[in-house]
């Protein structure tokens, strides 16, 4: 069985090792309890046992661990070019599995593969082919989960902590690539490495929608009408981007109204 209490408080110690006062290592708290509340929302959702429940919520709060260590190393909470400067899913798993860190948190070793695949695929453009039917089921939840308290974030967080400026004019102003553009309208999530502009990586953020495995994940977002907030935090200055944006925002309210019925 797992002992979700004994989980938490590994967490907390583990969190000793870092400054919590520092904005970069609160936000990373935040977010990562905020994803296990998304988790026991789509368990619950997803009418799992309670082994399952639990499990999702262990792997929600250990799915970040890699990021506490990644905010002493860059001054970007957020990560331009993650998978070519650091791999938060594979330091964590490396950290977890490699050096010792998971039996801190679960005493069982039967979950560690289903824990193991995913967090590893938590952050990467897509799942890896081959997960057998657990390993599967609960990649697909932390990803929704993660994906769903990144809404939250998006609208809580600074433009200086989401896009590295706190120029409004120039965010404002700015435009979104014909590519990024392309890929939205063709419901693909987007790659961070193809962002050229601030609109590019806000479209990313959006398009996290599509990228949605469960239909709850879908509803939870309808119903606090997350998408749209996205949308309408930012001040379009730009008449082809207004263009731009107006399609997007239809497209992505039709595809979750098609999602929903």
């Amino acid at each position: 069985m797992i002992d979700i209490v004994k989980a938490e408080k590994a967490f907390r110690e583990y969190l000793k090792n870092y400054n919590i006062s520092d904005d970069k290592v609160k936000l990373k708290v935040t977010h990562t309890y905020g994803v296990v509340e998304a988790a026991k929302y789509l368990a619950d959702s997803l009418n799992l046992d309670e082994e399952n429940k639990s499990l999702a919520e262990v792997i929600a709060l250990l799915h970040d661990i890699g990021r506490f260590e990644q905010t002493k190393m860059s001054q970007d909470v957020y990560d331009i070019a993650d998978k070519m400067i650091f791999d938060h899913a594979e330091y964590g798993v490396k950290i977890l599995f490699e050096d010792g860190l998971i039996r801190q948190f679960i005493e069982d070793e039967k979950y560690d593969k289903i824990i193991y695949k995913a967090i590893l695929n938590h952050n990467k453009l897509e799942i890896e082919k081959g997960l057998q039917d657990d390993e599967l089921l609960h990649a697909k939840l932390i990803r929704d989960a993660d994906k769903i308290d990144n809404f939250r974030v998006k609208l809580t967080e600074s433009f200086k902590v989401l896009l590295g400026t706190e120029d409004k004019e120039v965010i404002f102003n700015d435009t979104i690539s014909d590519k990024i553009y392309n890929d939205f309208m063709n419901k693909k999530l987007i790659d961070i490495n193809e962002n050229k502009t601030y609109l590019d990586r806000w479209s990313g953020y959006i398009a996290f929608i599509f990228d949605m495995n469960f239909d709850a994940s879908l509803e939870y977002l309808k119903e606090k009408d997350l998408v749209n907030k996205c949308f309408n935090r930012i001040k379009y200055c730009n008449v082809e981007t207004i263009i731009k944006i107006n399609s997007m925002k239809n497209l992505a309210n039709q595809y979750i109204s098609e999602r929903c019925k």
